[in-house]
């Protein structure tokens, strides 16, 4: 039997085609989660790890696709679930394996620890019936597929292609802290958001209040900030894609999630009376639970995870063009790989 060994200036590709289908497994997870949260489902299977009684992927398909709509949903979002951890791990093994690039074990070891403490959150937030676990784990989830899209980043071959360009490490150093300062923002707006989707039955209406102000204070720093970024990336770099498409996408995502979280609240609550007096339409509340509004609502959720993982990728370009700046960028350098 023959060993195939790799040329010497040739990564081994399997990493990067784990990563990539973690991405592809992880975001449909964020999305039926989000369905989870809208439906109320969380509770629809009320035993963790098993699915009544049976192993979670010996539960009978039938009565798991001809059963009512929040166990359809709540199961195959432990399915997702687990799927993606399998991958995960054959992740780990892919980047064990791989000698040449040791510097990726770490992120690939914190992406296995995360989507185990997110499957553990959400057991646990089964058989406690706890809303606050709920919160918690929703905040996690981004954060996850954040990390996967990281890791798809790094270990393509366009990664390992990258250029520096050390005569403009002034403004790319600019253009790296723009960046992480956006990343920073659009998490903490999840954050909040996920506290207003999961507002406690007992919350004050004034607590309701306020944190619904702060998530829409920070939803228009958010968007002035991403416009900044855009700006600051064509100036720096309007003739390569590398980083004009990120900043690009970010833009459009953010004005879809501005649109989207306009048509949550619509859903979720009621139209404003200017607006209801102008559409002739009903004072009562619209239900959030209808197709069509559990789709807007699920969305909103959805498009936030994609906006942070975009943050992700042009945090990392960016770090990938001041690799010599050891003492500013290296937490962000380092973990990229730039030093390699």
């Amino acid at each position: 039997m023959t060993k195939t060994i790799l040329p010497p200036d040739r990564d081994n590709p399997w990493p990067h085609r784990l990563a990539v289908m973690l991405v592809v497994a992880t975001f449909p997870l964020i999305w039926v989660g989000g369905l989870v949260t809208t439906y109320r489902a969380g509770m629809a299977v009320p035993d963790w790890p098993s699915t009544f009684g049976y192993n979670l992927f010996l539960y009978p398909w039938q009565t798991w696709i001809a059963g009512p709509w929040d166990l359809f949903v709540e199961h195959g979002h432990r399915l997702l679930g687990a799927a993606a951890g399998l991958v995960t791990i054959a992740l780990v093994v892919a980047v064990w394996l791989d000698a040449r690039r040791k510097w990726l074990r770490a992120p690939a070891i914190a992406a296995l620890v995360l989507v185990i403490a997110q499957g553990v959150l959400g057991g646990v937030r089964v058989l406690a019936d706890d809303r606050q676990l709920a919160l918690v784990h929703g905040c996690v989830g981004p954060l996850f597929f954040a990390l996967c899209v990281a890791l798809a980043l790094v270990t393509s071959l366009r990664w390992s292609a990258a250029e520096s360009r050390p005569n403009r490490r002034s403004q790319a150093l600019r253009l790296q802290v723009l960046s992480l300062v956006t990343l920073a923002l659009i998490y903490v707006q999840l954050v909040l958001g996920a506290n207003v989707r999961h507002v406690a039955a007992d919350a004050s209406w004034q607590w309701f209040r306020g944190i619904t102000y702060l998530h829409l204070f920070l939803a228009l720093a958010v968007a002035m900030h991403v416009l900044v970024l855009a700006g600051a990336t064509l100036r720096f770099d309007w003739r390569r894609g590398g980083l004009v498409r990120p900043a690009a996408l970010m833009t459009a995502l953010v004005c879809v999630q501005i649109a989207l979280g306009l048509a949550t609240w619509l859903v979720r609550f009621a139209y404003p009376d200017w607006l209801r007096q102008l559409v002739g339409a009903s004072p009562n509340p619209i239900v959030e639970h209808g197709m069509l509004g559990a789709n807007v609502v699920t969305a909103h959720v959805a498009t936030g995870s994609l906006l942070l993982a975009t943050a992700v990728v042009l945090s990392l370009r960016a770090a990938r063009l001041v690799p010599a700046l050891k003492n500013v960028a290296a937490p962000v350098a380092v973990w990229s790989g730039s030093h390699a």
